[in-house]
């Protein structure tokens, strides 16, 4: 949620407004509601902030661009205190103009300091909190003469989560940033340097960056980084190589990020699997899980944290897990577990799941866990993210940046890092043999070509999409390791159709559900593999029977091979043969093309959906 960019250079010239731009149409799938920029150089700041999406601020900058600049700060913004007007967007300046600032994040004793500056005589323009920051940094800055003493002195005075950057008019080679929760990293040029909300603000220009620990203010220069705490110690960040380069960012020639990533996803499970062995055929060995194996051996509850689709690749990780540990796991959501006085002791183990490691709900449950005395592990996607550095251990999946606000190849990786998660912890534990562990490594290393099948039948999907596009409603069904599916079908719908669909137990059906089934009503039934579950196979296809009878148009994601299904399905969308356990790593994936398809058919942006934001860094 909000982009951030700041850059600074050894020469005034357009070199920083095009580096800004090009960093804040990279930002883009974080959400954002308005959008701005300002430029420093020698005569002072200038800036453009406008309502909408970047190309409005695009528009504005061409028919009248700014000056040449050798600083620069840009801002996507989500709204949260005023709504998305030209005001309330960023960057915002001090009451004298002597600093801007852009800011992610909330100030939660905004109010009280509105209060005092009002009446100490400051006008205020917008109705946002960031406008707070910038009159006390203005402040700041004229009673000390330096940015960085001024910022370290602000923050101090702020409460809530946020990321701060500002530059000042009188002093156009420098940069300062702050963070505390909210995320801020630092990249690394030559004759330049740059401050990012994530490493994609940067990555076209250095893969060189800096990890940016929490409570601490960054200042840039063009050939200098200077890291201080926020009582204005010396203090260190730790350097790390991002491995992915700008191309992996862009659409590729497909028509969106979404379609782009769910083409991606075989390699996003594929690279998530490499190198998790000692050799073809060896022990699984987790080199990240730097957690002595005593006390994973003695861990008798697993708790797994986390929101929305992450949540759901928890889900199928329960079923997985205690199957092969034998140890109970729950599945929270991260923002309701705090709040309801969990049981978590020091032989808890939590798992806690963010695509890009910044989920604000996860990070304070991740925080409570350790209180607690709990040991935490993290599955994320992002390097030098705050809840892979707040974690004890940090799993990290392989599947590239995720530009789409909904998720699709991140839910894949998800699921294959708790798979492997689950079969290292029942290899250390010894609830499974050691074949038994390499024979389900060995099914897991099949997973990516089985995934590519699917999508190689896109065009099946799409057409049914086509076909659909005036549905108003949809439900899905699902049993076990299906039911999550089930779950992430009608949450991907939602998310990018704006329609009602609801993911139900196939079970519940006659708990109440079945009163939904009318003439017509769309049903997705992810049937289970009728090998080894052939108990959970019989019941699914009464379900679909039931919902039939009363004129449910049924879709079914069936195994191949399942030629039973044929007789009660209008539909049957054909996955490979896949182990039960693994069977959500393909069932899925059709689920996804749809709400893609239907989503496209409907006109709508599926990459940057209504109201919601990638990465939700407010709690």
């Amino acid at each position: 949620m909000c982009g951030i960019i700041g850059y600074v250079g050894a020469s005034t010239s357009g070199r920083g407004l095009d580096v800004a731009l090009e960093a804040l149409r990279r930002l883009q799938y974080r959400g954002y509601d308005s959008a701005g920029i300002v430029a420093a150089n020698q005569d002072g700041l200038s800036h453009v902030k406008r309502a909408g999406k970047l190309e409005v601020l695009e528009a504005q900058l061409e028919a009248e661009p700014l000056p040449a600049a050798s600083a620069v700060i840009g801002h996507t913004r989500w709204a949260t205190h005023g709504g998305p007007t030209d005001v309330n967007a960023h960057p915002h300046l001090s009451e004298d103009g002597s600093v801007a600032v852009v800011h992610n994040g909330i100030l939660e004793n905004h109010a009280q300091l509105r209060r005092e500056l009002t009446e100490a005589g400051v006008k205020f323009v917008s109705e946002t909190d960031t406008e707070v920051a910038a009159h006390l940094l203005a402040h700041a800055y004229a009673a000390q003469g330096d940015l960085t003493d001024a910022m370290t002195s602000v923050v101090q005075r702020l409460e809530g989560a946020f990321t701060l950057l500002a530059v000042a008019a009188d002093n156009p080679h420098v940069v300062v940033g702050a963070r505390r929760t909210s995320p801020l990293v630092v990249g690394l040029g030559e004759g330049e340097n740059f401050l990012g909300s994530d490493v994609a603000a940067f990555v076209a220009q250095t893969t060189s960056a800096l990890e940016l620990g929490q409570d601490q203010v960054a200042t840039i220069t063009p050939d200098s980084v200077t890291i201080t705490d926020f009582d204005g110690n010396l203090a260190e960040a730790k350097p790390f190589t991002v491995d992915w380069d700008a191309s992996a960012a862009v659409k590729g020639g497909f028509a969106t990020f979404m379609d782009k990533e769910i083409h991606d996803e075989p390699n996003a499970v594929r690279d998530t699997l490499l190198g998790r062995t000692t050799g073809p055929g060896g022990a699984l060995q987790l080199d990240e899980l730097r957690i002595d194996e005593s006390v994973l051996r003695s861990v008798d509850k697993i708790v797994v944290i986390a929101c929305g689709t992450a949540a759901y690749a928890g889900h199928v990780a329960k079923y997985a897990i205690e199957h092969w540990c034998r140890v109970p796991v729950e599945v929270e959501l991260a923002h309701e577990f705090r709040y309801r006085d969990p049981v978590v002791t020091e032989k808890t183990l939590v798992v806690a799941i963010s695509q890009s490691g910044e989920t604000m709900d996860t990070i304070m449950a991740v925080r409570h866990a350790r209180e607690q005395g709990a040991k935490v592990v993290a599955v994320v996607n992002t390097m030098g993210s705050t809840i892979a550095r707040e974690s004890d251990a940090a799993l990290y999946t392989h599947a590239g940046p995720e530009v789409a606000v909904a998720s699709t190849k991140a839910f894949l990786a998800q699921i294959a890092a708790t798979y492997l998660l689950g079969l290292y912890l029942a290899q250390l534990r010894g609830t499974m043999f050691a074949d038994e562990v390499r024979t389900v490594l060995a099914e897991l290393e099949t997973m990516p070509a089985k995934i590519q099948s699917v999508i190689d039948g896109e065009g099946d999907i799409k057409a049914l999409a086509d076909s659909m596009r005036d549905v108003t409603s949809v439900l899905y069904l699902g049993r076990h390791v299906g039911f999550p599916v089930a779950m992430e079908g009608a949450l991907k719908l939602k998310e990018l159709a704006y329609i009602h669909a609801e993911g139900f137990a196939a079970g519940e059906l006659k708990h109440g559900p079945i009163a939904l089934i009318e003439d017509g009503q769309a049903v997705f039934v992810v049937v289970p593999s009728p090998r080894g579950r052939d108990v959970l196979h019989d019941k699914v296809l009464s379900n679909i029977q039931e919902i039939r009878a009363r004129g449910a148009r049924t879709l079914v994601v069936a195994e191949e091979g399942d030629t039973a299904v044929t007789e009660y399905a209008d539909k049957v969308l054909w996955v490979p043969r896949t182990p039960t356990l693994l069977a959500p790593l393909v069932a899925v994936v059709p689920l996804q093309i749809f709400a893609c398809a239907l989503a496209t058919a409907k006109g709508l942006d599926v990459d940057q959906p209504r109201n919601l934001a990638k990465s939700v860094t407010v709690e």
